[in-house]
């Protein structure tokens, strides 16, 4: 007799699978009401208690109490922030993984999920115009995917630069980068040469400006330009700067977190040739390749060269690093900053191939045609305005007259009457509207729905 934790019990099986099931068969799923919904203060006292409790009770209490004060991120009304649209395949899937206990961190443990793994890295980093043998591995998101690119950028400069201390060597970045390229600078300990860009974009022209106005351009060692940036979907110069990166023999890295999903747009893929140039590269599979949270591609144009600054050394870790293997240069675990990981990339692989690349491109492009026509929209309508144009799926605009405080109110309203979540952003000081398409469900006449509700 085993422990009693893991004994298998059929009957909260089913129950866990009846929900999985309404779920998945919810179409649309709804929005539910996030912080909106109100739970009573001490509903969770005396929960965790030596004895535990009846799990069709807990799970109950999930359905009814916690799951409604969550925003449901791949609701087609989910317009905020960056949304989240997996398909049924990836979350079936991803049960499959999770029901599995799949291992993702080393070849010797995970031959089959780095295998599968890497054929979706290799479709992605062929995608975007890099060289046979990039590679990398799936990380939880891309702060984390930022962070570890960057810590190799560093070190490969620093080895250049063997006069200057750690702390001396920068990157040049935009002054609209995403938040996180700042923050694992900061972990870094280094500081950023912050560019001015040319309407929000980073341009070579601008770096090479901001290069011959700096006293110091010799500790530059790296440039991040951004494929789609969070608030507005600006793409960088990426031809520009990843040219000068190469002329210069500067690490380029390119964050597409968002953005890169692009790659799959007919329209809008010639935007990122220049990714040809990457040292380094993201795009999460979370966001806009429609897999299930979380899940970041990180690609390296020379994974041996992550590898020598990434990889865990300890005793009980030499036989994973052990040469008779002719495969134990692919540890997922060598390419970023962890160790045990999840099979995480295996929700959007099995999506890929089962849906194809077809599906893919037009799911994508889905996003892209309505952030255009909603630009249309908003141009014949009296009472709002674009703010600039659409770039890639968002779309940015303001309604005349209103304050921020107005703007807060009718988020709130949008998500109360279950319409559709939709928060304002600031743009050059202003608070103002904005859109962020990613579900290729998403319709027009819902687009309309809440630009009408903007009247009033």
């Amino acid at each position: 007799m085993g422990h009693q934790m893991f004994e298998y019990n059929a009957e909260l099986a089913d129950e866990v699978f009846d929900y999985c099931r309404d779920r998945l068969s919810m179409d649309p799923v709804p929005l539910d009401f996030g912080s909106l919904h109100a739970i009573a203060p001490g509903s969770l006292d005396g929960f965790i208690r030596p004895e535990g409790h009846d799990p069709d009770k807990i799970l109950e209490f999930f359905k009814h109490s916690l799951a409604p004060a969550v925003v449901s991120i791949d609701s087609p009304g989910f317009l905020a922030f960056i949304p989240n649209a997996p398909t049924k395949s990836s979350l079936l899937f991803d049960m499959v993984v999770a029901c599995s206990g799949l291992n993702g961190t080393s070849w010797l443990e995970s031959s089959g999920v780095v295998l599968a793994e890497n054929q979706a890295l290799e479709y992605l980093a062929d995608l975007a115009g890099m060289p046979v043998g990039s590679g990398g591995a799936f990380v939880s998101g891309g702060s984390l995917g930022n962070l570890s690119s960057l810590t190799v950028g560093r070190d490969v400069g620093l080895s250049k630069r063997p006069h200057l201390a750690s702390h001396e060597v920068r990157f040049a970045i935009s002054a609209d980068a995403h938040s996180s390229i700042g923050k694992a600078l900061h972990v870094l300990g280094i500081q950023p040469l912050e560019v001015e860009t040319d309407d929000h974009r980073f341009t070579r022209e601008s770096l090479e400006q901001a290069l011959a106005n700096d006293p110091r351009p010799d500790t530059i060692v790296g440039i991040v330009a951004t494929s789609g940036t969070t608030n507005a979907g600006i793409v960088d110069d990426l031809e520009g700067l990843g040219s000068f990166a190469r002329e210069h023999d500067l690490w380029f890295h390119v964050d597409g977190a968002y953005g890169g999903a692009a790659l799959f747009s007919p329209t809008e893929r010639h935007l990122l040739a220049g990714l040809r140039h990457a040292d380094s590269f993201i795009v999460d599979p979370h966001k806009w390749l429609f897999a299930p949270l979380d899940c970041c591609a990180l690609i390296y144009r020379d994974p041996t060269v992550a590898r020598k600054v990434l990889a865990q050394q300890a005793s009980y870790l030499d036989i994973l690093h052990s040469e008779d293997d002719a495969h134990y240069e692919w540890n997922p675990s060598d390419f970023a900053i962890h160790l045990s990981r999840r099979a995480r990339g295996l929700p959007f692989w099995y999506s890929l191939v089962t849906n194809g690349t077809t599906a893919y491109e037009t799911a994508v492009q889905a996003a892209v045609d309505l952030a255009h026509r909603t630009e249309e929209l908003i141009n014949g309508m009296d009472h709002v305005e674009m703010v600039r144009p659409a770039s890639l799926s968002v779309v940015l605009f303001r309604r005349k007259g209103w304050s921020a405080d107005q703007y807060t109110a009718w988020s709130h309203q949008l998500l109360r009457d279950q319409i559709a979540f939709v928060t304002p952003t600031k743009w050059e000081g202003e608070t103002i509207g904005r859109l962020a398409f990613l579900h290729p469900n998403t319709t027009e006449e819902l687009v309309v729905r809440i630009l009408d509700t903007m009247r009033d």
